[in-house]
């Protein structure tokens, strides 16, 4: 830009009144970017990830390890502790532990669950039998559950109990510390309310519940806020086709140790044809309860009371827990391709 000259007083003075208005301009647009940047600042909410704990008895079922790596693959979780819950307490915490490190993610501490029956290894030790639990980098937490009362007593957030299998642990728990149920929420795999395994029109007594039912009905004795998917959205979810090649395929590090555990895991079940991880996975329960915990959106959910049984049984009751329940799916193939583009990596 070229400026008039000062030659004489006329054209200065005009000089210095066209440059104040320009400074003046200036400051203007400088003044409102700066208002609007704070504005956007203002109004554009936060994201604030959910702080949540997995209680797992991974290592039986195949589910948990798939449910374990969706985790890892959600952003809008904080995995604060992970604990091998109902017995086999060395073994699931030398698969959460090496599953977690191999994920790059030894940042989170394993918990050592109750030593309580059953005893022993499960279906995928074999992918275990040469690591050592003192071995992984970040801490290992051998009473696993002060380690979940101490978690939810010291988060300044309300805490979220992503638990995906007998809930010994929990129960355990809350005798200790009861005030853990005012700082946190349960989110769960258990149950069956209004149906069975594989669609079954009459409700059964699911495992997680059956194998502890004194555990449960003191979970739900307690004042906090509880999701469930029982057996009558859980139990409908298999990958097949190009969904399952996809996640098979993957070279993602912690989907190709999800897909050898499936095949060690198939190989102590014979009735089933050695291929069967080629070609799609097995029923998927326990991802559903990661999903319940970042989101329903997918899911019909009720609130309905529900009473445990002795026997293992979730029953409608009046007079019993009220309970967020994934009765049915508005669109399981939405939900189909949600696991899959987390797990792949394409969300």
């Amino acid at each position: 830009m070229t400026l008039p000259s000062f030659a004489n007083p006329a054209a200065a003075h005009s000089s210095r009144h066209w440059l104040a208005i320009c400074l003046t301009l200036f400051w203007l647009g400088l003044t409102f970017t700066t208002a609007s940047a704070r504005a956007a600042q203002t109004t554009t909410p936060k994201v604030t990830s959910i702080p949540v704990i997995l209680d797992t008895d991974i290592g039986d079922d195949i589910d948990d390890t798939w449910a374990l790596a969706l985790l890892l693959k959600s952003p809008e979780l904080d995995l604060k502790l992970v604990v091998g819950d109902y017995g086999e307490s060395q073994y699931r915490a030398c698969l959460l532990a090496k599953l977690l490190e191999r994920s790059g993610r030894s940042d989170v501490p394993v918990g050592v669950g109750l030593d309580i029956a059953p005893q022993g290894e499960g279906r995928q030790a074999a992918w275990v039998k040469d690591y050592e639990l003192k071995s992984y980098p970040g801490k290992i937490q051998t009473n696993g559950v002060q380690a979940i009362i101490d978690t939810v007593m010291n988060s300044t957030q309300r805490v979220t109990l992503i638990c995906i299998g007998p809930v010994p642990n929990i129960a355990e728990a809350l005798k200790r510390e009861p005030r853990i149920a005012q700082h946190a929420r349960f989110v769960g795999m258990q149950g069956s309310v209004r149906v069975g395994y594989g669609g079954a029109k009459e409700p059964c007594a699911e495992w997680n519940v059956k194998a502890d039912p004194k555990a449960l009905q003191q979970v739900f004795a307690a004042p906090w806020d509880i999701t469930i998917t029982p057996l009558d959205t859980c139990g409908l979810v298999t990958l097949t086709g190009e969904k399952y090649k996809q996640v098979r395929d993957s070279t993602d590090r912690t989907i190709t140790d999800l897909i050898a555990n499936y095949r060690i895991w198939l190989t102590k079940e014979p009735t089933v044809a050695p291929d069967l991880a080629d070609q799609h996975s097995s029923t998927l329960f326990d991802p559903v309860a990661v999903y319940l915990a970042i989101r329903p959106e997918l899911c019909v959910m009720e609130k309905v009371s529900l009473r445990v049984t002795d026997d293992g049984f979730t029953v409608l009751d009046p007079q019993g827990k009220q309970v967020n329940v994934a009765a049915k799916w508005k669109d399981l193939g939405a939900f189909e391709d949600f696991l899959v583009e987390r797990l792949t990596g394409k969300h």
